[in-house]
């Protein structure tokens, strides 16, 4: 029901801006802009497409997806025959066991929610997504309400969009790109604002569902995993560029290879008929990838009304303005549209994040801070309504708010570090 009013508000929102604009204000183009679009101008890095061109994009994502989908379900259910999920459900299992405990011991859920997390600590965003669809059909099979989600599909999916990353490579690629003068000074920040994203989910959801989280289990394994990380930003820091890039590259493809590798042979050391098990994989794939399209238009059609209608421009200006009227420094305003509009839109808000490094310059503090906004946070309302919809899940409960929740602890703490770091 929460989804369902967002959606409306988000539609109903956008075109009474329009109007106001329209017979107003005297912008008449407001209403073509909007269904139409608009092609880009020569130099110029947006690009403002209208419902019936992010139709179309809704379903290229869609198609796109249906091959990576095939391969990585298809490997998936090499490892589920050869019993390598049940595996990694049992060592992972006693702090999952308490972070999910309606998830019975050894269910293949657990290991299908390790290999998600692992893709996203890694940067495989390709890889993590059919990891995450796979684990949210496994909590289905477990949900005793068909059409609400359930309390582990909401912590999973609130830890899964809280994004915690160790390397955001692709930022790095696009500052060094626009000539910055060290493109890799954002990655500490980046990757503590989604560490402080990620235990805020895990805070919210666990008071929500009234879970102990100061658990002897539950504390070891996250001061472990806070003290790899501690580890691992020691040594990042003495890379330059392109050893960082080259660390990351062989880091994440080299471990995904090594994972085909190892399913393969588990397959063939439990004498399955691997091929098989991977066509009968790739098939679900498939068909998941074509049943989130309407979830997924849905969706990228509300939150292109509410970009092309001008309503971003108004909340961005409304809080520069309520700054100033305070005395506040107003530098963080000029990154925030990348905040705004990451929970709604990837590419927008990776567009967004572009437009402020060429604008300001990647050095700048705004482009600095874009950049750190767009390696905190997922897209937020994209996760919904993939992930829900491939289930058929319409009552979201409280994940959309505590996930909202989250993504603004992410954006504070991203703009706390970036006046930390640089000034």
């Amino acid at each position: 029901m929460a989804l369902s009013r967002i959606w409306s508000a988000f539609i109903i929102i956008a075109i009474v801006v329009a109007s106001i604009k329209c017979f107003f204000l005297g912008e008449t183009e407001i209403f073509n802009l909007m269904i139409v679009g608009k092609a880009s101008d020569a130099g110029n890095v947006l690009k403002v497409d209208g419902i019936i061109e992010t139709c179309w994009t809704a379903v290229n994502i869609c198609l796109k997806l249906i091959g990576i989908m095939a391969l990585f379900m298809g490997f998936m259910a090499i490892a589920e025959r050869a019993g390598g999920i049940r595996l990694l459900s049992r060592i992972i299992g006693p702090f999952f066991s308490k972070l999910f405990p309606d998830i019975p011991k050894g269910h293949p859920a657990t290991g299908h929610m390790v290999m998600n997390f692992s893709a996203n600590l890694l940067g495989l965003d390709n890889a993590a997504t059919p990891f995450g669809l796979k684990t949210m059909e496994s909590l289905q099979e477990l949900n005793p309400s068909k059409d609400t989600a359930s309390n582990a599909q909401i912590m999973f999916l609130c830890l899964h969009a809280s994004g915690l990353c160790l390397i955001p490579v692709s930022i790095i690629a696009v500052r060094a790109s626009l000539n910055s003068a060290n493109p890799t000074d954002i990655f500490i920040p980046c990757m503590i604002a989604t560490f402080a994203a990620t235990m805020a989910a895990m805070l919210i959801v666990s008071f929500k569902q009234k879970i102990n989280i100061f658990q002897p289990v539950i504390l070891a394994w996250v001061l472990s995993i806070s003290a790899v990380i501690a580890v691992l930003v020691l040594y990042l820091t003495s890379l330059n560029t392109a050893g960082l890039q080259q660390f990351s590259g062989i880091l994440s493809n080299g471990l995904l290879l090594l994972i085909f590798l190892l399913i393969v042979l588990g397959g063939l050391y439990k004498k399955i008929n691997v091929y098989d098990a991977f066509v009968e994989g790739a098939k679900g794939g498939f068909d998941t990838s074509i049943r989130i399209i309407p979830y997924l238009v849905g969706m990228l059609i509300a939150i292109s009304l509410l970009r092309t209608s001008g309503t971003f421009d108004m909340v961005i200006n409304g809080i520069k303005h309520v700054c100033a009227l305070m005395g506040a420094d107003t530098r963080f305003i000029d990154g925030i549209p990348t905040a705004l509009i990451r929970p709604l839109s990837g590419s927008g808000a990776r567009g967004m994040m572009i437009d402020t490094m060429t604008t300001h310059g990647p050095d700048s503090f705004a482009g600095r801070l874009s950049s750190i906004l767009q390696g905190s946070s997922d897209t937020t309302f994209y996760v919904i309504a993939v992930y829900f919809g491939s289930v058929s899940i319409t009552n979201t409960r409280y994940a959309i708010g505590a996930m909202l929740l989250a993504d603004l602890v992410g954006v504070c703490t991203a703009i706390g570090l970036c006046y930390m770091f640089f000034g």
